[in-house]
């Protein structure tokens, strides 16, 4: 029997993001494929209060079959790595998309600068859809097929339910202040990442960090892709994928 492939979206999504590549890997991977609502997001109505990196990982970790494949998606792939470290018998493999274990700029560390979170934040409590928006426009920088991009991430997003606004707040307080540098070094399952070369918000420097913290840690970059390479760039990031199931 097959490990699940279980895929775990980013900050302001839902599941509907992996719609346009969920069926293509169906087909690569011969095991059961399953897309998951982060805690607070889409259709899943348990909000943790307060919303912490552990409680909603705990949350996801009893949805989760033993020995899954985890694929998590920018903030998807921090609790992909917490879930591993904390619950390893329920991963088997963690793949990073976009995704990096501390997304904040620190010393010697490329990440967002501390003030784009905090205006998001900001934004957040008057503007919750346009914050989002700019988020998407955002993650879509640098792809030739940007404004495609952020229309078809729209259309797949509105077939769900609107996140929380607990769970966004929440959201960028975990990209902000969880490191899981160390947790990323001592990671008791294989970790595989997948990066666009132009992503504004897992900048191309960092990746090279990572390698120094794991040296096991095995990554391909799209060159032309921003931080939503299965959405830009499908074809190059399936045939990516399917030498790390």
């Amino acid at each position: 029997m097959q490990n699940e492939l279980v895929l775990l979206h980013g900050w302001g999504m839902n599941q509907g993001v992996w719609q346009l590549v969920q069926p293509e890997l169906e087909f690569l991977y011969s095991g059961n494929v399953r897309s998951l609502d982060l805690p607070g997001f889409g259709n899943s109505d348990v909000c943790p209060s307060p919303y912490t990196l552990h409680d909603a990982a705990e949350i996801l970790s009893k949805q989760l079959k033993p020995k899954s494949i985890l694929m998590g998606w920018s903030l998807g792939g921090l609790l992909a790595l917490y879930i591993a470290k904390h619950w390893p018998e329920k991963v088997s493999k963690v793949i990073l998309i976009a995704s990096t274990p501390f997304f904040a700029e620190a010393d010697n560390w490329p990440g967002i600068k501390a003030n784009v979170l905090a205006q998001f934040k900001e934004q957040l409590v008057n503007h919750r859809e346009k914050t989002i928006e700019r988020f998407l426009a955002i993650q879509a920088m640098g792809s030739e097929s940007a404004r495609d991009d952020i229309k078809q991430l729209k259309q797949l997003l509105n077939q769900y339910s609107a996140p929380q606004s607990d769970a966004l707040s929440a959201g960028l307080d975990i990209l902000q202040n969880d490191d899981l540098r160390d947790l990323f070094t001592h990671c008791p399952v294989p970790i595989r990442g997948v990066f666009g070369r132009l992503d504004a918000l897992v900048p191309y420097k960092a990746i090279s960090k990572m390698s120094a913290l794991n040296t096991e840690f095995e990554y391909e970059v799209l060159d032309k892709a921003s931080h939503a390479p299965f959405i830009s760039h499908k074809s190059e990031f399936l045939s990516v994928v399917k030498s790390m199931l």
